[in-house]
C-alpha cells in the first residue's frame, strides 16, 4: 500500500512539473531545460579538477557526500567564458540515473510552455556546437528560449566518465 502511495506521489509531482521549463542566461541568450531533470540548484562551490577531460568539464563537487560532475554550459556551447561570482550557480540535474551539474551564469524564471508553442530547432551548420542539444524552441509571447534535450547533452561520448562514475559508487 505504501509503494503504490509513492508512486501516486511520484506521479503527481511529474504531473506538476508537465511542460515547466527552468530557464537560464549565458550571456544574452536564455536556454531552459525541463524542470523533471532538475533536482535542484545550488551556489557555485569549490570544484577539484578532473585531469585529461574535456575543457567544458571543470571537475566534481561534493553535494552532501555525493560526488557531482560539472560542466561550464557556456564552454561546453562554445560561448564565451565568464567569471564566476554570487549569481552564477549549478543547476544538479539527474538524466537517467546519471546527476550532473551544469554551472550556468544566472538562473532567469521556471516558464510553462505548452508542446504545442514548442517550434523543433533549426536546422544550422554542425559547427554550431550547441545546436545538437537542442530540443526546440520554446515560444513564450515575443520571446524565445532555446530548450536544451538534457540526454542528448548527456549521452555525448565526452561524457562517459560521469556515467562510469555513478556505477562505481553504485558497488
Amino acid at each position: 500500500m505504501e509503494e503504490k502511495l509513492q508512486d501516486l506521489e511520484t506521479l503527481e509531482q511529474e504531473d506538476i512539473r508537465q511542460g515547466k521549463y527552468m530557464t537560464f542566461c549565458i550571456g544574452s541568450d536564455v536556454f531552459g531545460i525541463e524542470l523533471k531533470y532538475v533536482n535542484e540548484i545550488i551556489q557555485m562551490q569549490q570544484i577539484a579538477p578532473i585531469p585529461e577531460v574535456e575543457h567544458f568539464i571543470k571537475g566534481l563537487i561534493n553535494l552532501r557526500g555525493k560526488i557531482i560532475p560539472v560542466i561550464d554550459v557556456a564552454d561546453r556551447f562554445g560561448k564565451q567564458l565568464f567569471e564566476y561570482n554570487d549569481r552564477t550557480c549549478i543547476i544538479v540535474i539527474d538524466v537517467q540515473n546519471v546527476v550532473v551539474g551544469l554551472i550556468v551564469e544566472t538562473i532567469s524564471e521556471v516558464v510553462s510552455i505548452e508542446e504545442e508553442d514548442i517550434l523543433p530547432p533549426p536546422n544550422v551548420s554542425k559547427a554550431n556546437a550547441q545546436a545538437k542539444f537542442i530540443r526546440g524552441i520554446g515560444k513564450i509571447g515575443d520571446h524565445v528560449k532555446l530548450l536544451l534535450d538534457p540526454v542528448k547533452l548527456l549521452s555525448d561520448n565526452s561524457l562517459d566518465f560521469a556515467e562510469k562514475q555513478e556505477e562505481d559508487e553504485e558497488e
